[in-house]
C-alpha cells in the first residue's frame, strides 16, 4: 500500500512538496527522466520563490508529487546556484536531462517561464542539483 503524504512528512521532517512542470504531461515526462537517472537538476524563477514557493535548501529532502498529488519521489538538494537565465551553463542545462544542448534548454525553458509569469534573458533563476533518496510510485 502506498505511503501517505502525512506519513512521508513524518519520516522526512521539514520536507516540502512540489510538482515538476506546469502540466500533467510535462510532470510525467520529468518524473520519468528523474527515475531514469537522466534528470539530476531543475530550476525555477526566483520571482516564484519570492512570491511564496518554498526555496530549495541544501540538505533538505523534499517530496515530488505526480500531477494528481500522489507522492512520487523523495529528493535531496545537494547544490543551489542563483544566476541570470543567460548565465546558465551548458553543464547546468544538461544536468536537467531534458535537452541535448544549451540552446535546446534555453528554448524550452524560455517558453516555460513565458507561460508562467514572464521571461527575460536577465531574469534570475534558482538552479538546483539533487539526488534521489527514494522512488515511491
Amino acid at each position: 500500500m502506498p505511503e501517505t503524504l502525512a506519513a512521508l512528512k513524518q519520516r522526512y521532517p521539514g520536507a516540502e512538496t512540489f510538482r515538476f512542470g506546469d502540466s500533467a504531461a510535462l510532470c510525467n515526462a520529468l518524473l520519468a527522466l528523474v527515475r531514469a537517472g537522466r534528470k539530476v537538476a531543475t530550476c525555477g524563477a526566483l520571482r516564484d520563490y519570492q512570491a511564496g514557493e518554498p526555496m530549495p535548501v541544501v540538505g533538505r529532502r523534499d517530496i515530488a508529487l505526480t500531477w494528481n498529488g500522489a507522492p512520487a519521489l523523495v529528493i535531496e538538494t545537494v547544490e543551489i546556484i542563483q544566476c541570470r537565465f543567460d548565465e546558465v551553463s551548458e553543464a547546468m542545462a544538461l544536468a536537467e536531462g531534458e535537452d541535448d544542448s544549451l540552446a535546446g534548454w534555453q528554448e524550452g525553458h524560455s517558453g516555460y517561464f513565458a507561460r508562467n509569469g514572464g521571461f527575460s534573458q536577465d531574469m534570475q533563476v534558482v538552479w538546483e542539483r539533487f539526488v534521489v533518496v527514494e522512488v515511491l510510485d
